[in-house]
């Protein structure tokens, strides 16, 4: 994949850690000049660093994406910096540790739905005049196996905002294809990232070295980024095959 990508500019948000900081890590591999945003700016300077060793482009961006204008400052920087954006990774999400309906919130559900949800939007806001004017561009979003499938493990708040962010990538690909962008959306099942930290019921070492790593959703995303503009990924699947929820569900059975 090397090259790939070379004269291509993309923007990677929650690019700090997990999914996004190799997805930043990939895309650069590729040739890509990224902008790497996120709420702290100390991750996103790490793999910036990491990026430029190798010979990289990147530009640390931090914003809190759930604040429109913050959102926008991004978009005012990447227009001043020569105007063009080809990759969107919509990666930036949270969750909390009080989500099931006996100890959720309005302030909790209001975090969790503004850091999957909202932000997701205000990102997508800003990166399609970009897109538009080259009547070429690609969003990738990552959304959950709860974008997919109801189950209590994720919390209600967190499942409704992870399905609508599925439906916003579908509405993307139903307006703008007429304008040559595509968006994917990916649905990973578990995937041994710092968001585990703050499940309820800690997870093991082991269980998450059965998850999907990181690097795994990188290489995918890396993979949408290089197929060519005629075609699109509308969605996609990705899990452990150890898959906790499946068995648990065969262990259960009668």
């Amino acid at each position: 994949m090397a090259g790939a990508l070379d004269g291509k500019v993309a923007w990677v948000t929650g690019a700090g850690s997990g999914i996004g900081e190799s997805a930043a890590l990939k895309l650069a591999g590729a040739g890509a000049a990224v902008i790497l945003t996120g709420r702290r700016a100390a991750p996103l300077e790490d793999v910036a660093a990491r990026i430029r060793a190798q010979g990289g482009s990147a530009e640390v961006r931090p914003a809190d994406l759930m604040v429109a204008a913050e959102v926008r400052a991004v978009g005012e920087a990447i227009a001043a910096a020569g105007g063009r954006l080809d990759i969107l990774v919509n990666n930036a999400g949270l969750n909390i540790q009080a989500r099931d309906w006996t100890t959720l919130q309005p302030e909790g559900a209001a975090e969790v739905i503004g850091g999957n949800l909202l932000s997701a939007f205000h990102c997508v806001t800003v990166a399609l005049p970009f897109m538009r004017a080259r009547r070429d561009g690609l969003l990738i979003h990552t959304a959950s196996f709860a974008g997919r499938f109801v189950s209590p493990l994720s919390g209600p708040a967190y499942t409704a905002a992870k399905h609508g962010v599925v439906a916003m990538s579908h509405s993307l690909n139903m307006e703008e294809c007429v304008n040559g962008i595509r968006s994917t959306v990916i649905c990973p099942g578990e995937v041994a990232t710092p968001i585990l930290d703050r499940r309820p019921k800690p997870v093991t070492a082991e269980e998450r070295a059965r998850m999907v790593q990181p690097e795994d959703c990188g290489d995918l995303i890396l993979y949408v980024a290089c197929l060519p503009p005629r075609v699109v990924l509308n969605e996609v699947l990705i899990s452990p095959t150890w898959n906790r929820s499946y068995v648990a569900q065969l262990r259960n059975r009668p």
